[in-house]
């Protein structure tokens, strides 16, 4: 194995299927990897489709720093771990209220995410909307139950775009739809096609659960915006940056990044492209493949016996 002598100073990792271990958990190996990167002066962000709050319930058991960021709902907002709150970007209200006319069929697999985040670190009721249950109870149940005392129902979904008062209320940081590949393929398809550069698309892809999540951001934001973004405010590039992920929806920050890596378990198509490119493709996320990356840069020690 190879060891860099150039280091990364800003190192990029996604969570579900990437830092973090099936049952939900992040191995001794993989902090140990960070703690190492830590030590050498890198900053870690944790860039993930979840928002802060849902991000946290692994994070806090996961050996974390205060100024450790997380880059949550795909790019849109940014916290340190403390809580902190660095950027956040929201969905201007014009286009959420085209994207409700937009829904169609797929009204019944439809979320908005608003970012409230209450002084206890928990999210407050109201952070997601949905106008169906049953769709997704069918297609994320352990999502939806463990999601649920955040979730209000609003009918129609329009509805939760108003203030109390009747007057524009809180604006979304992001929008999901949830259901079966093909099914997500075409209204993925159809949203593209009418858009008009209003949002940005993209995609998670579960083949082996024949499971897709489109999430809906505002117009240019991705985990490569926001991370454009800490780059700047640490008076680094994307020279300094390296990336591990395992889906679609971290492409923007894997091509962004002059160090990628791609677990073993992301879809067949992304690592014939990851291969085409020649970015490292590490083990799987239950073997420790972000440790496996990490060691090319921020190895562990080697202690000889006599």
């Amino acid at each position: 194995m190879t060891i860099h002598e150039a280091l990364p100073r800003m190192i990029a990792i996604d969570m579900d299927g990437t830092l973090v271990h099936p049952g939900g958990t992040v191995s001794e190996a993989n902090q140990a990897s960070l703690q190492r990167a830590r030590d050498a002066g890198a900053r870690i962000v944790i860039a993930t489709g979840r928002r802060h709050s849902y991000a946290m319930k692994v994070l806090r058991t996961a050996g974390m720093q205060p100024d450790d960021i997380v880059l949550s709902s795909n790019g849109t907002v940014a916290r340190t771990v403390s809580g902190d709150l660095i950027f956040r970007e929201t969905m201007p209200l014009p286009t959420a209220e085209w994207l409700c006319t937009q829904l169609g069929e797929y009204r019944n697999a439809f979320v908005f995410t608003f970012d409230k985040l209450g002084a206890h670190g928990e999210d407050m009721p109201g952070a997601l909307v949905l106008e169906e249950l049953d769709e997704l109870h069918g297609s994320i149940g352990k999502w939806m139950e463990a999601n649920a005392p955040y979730i209000r129902r609003i009918v129609p979904i329009e509805d939760a775009l108003l203030g109390e008062d009747g007057h524009p209320g809180p604006l979304p940081i992001q929008a999901m739809l949830c259901g079966s590949m093909d099914r997500m393929e075409r209204a993925m398809a159809e949203i593209a096609t009418t858009h008009d550069d209003r949002v940005s698309l993209h995609r998670t892809e579960y083949p082996g659960r024949d499971l897709c999540i489109v999430d809906i951001l505002p117009r240019g934001c991705s985990k490569g915006s926001g991370l454009r973004r800490l780059l700047s405010l640490e008076a680094l590039t994307p020279d300094d940056l390296m990336a591990i992920g395992d889906n679609w929806n971290d492409m923007p920050m894997l091509e962004l990044a002059r160090w990628p890596a791609l677990m073993g378990n992301a879809p067949e198509t992304l690592r014939e492209l990851a291969t085409e490119q020649g970015w490292p493709i590490t083990c799987s996320h239950d073997l420790d493949g972000v440790s496996e990356a990490m060691s090319l840069y921020f190895p562990a020690p080697v202690f000889s016996g006599r």
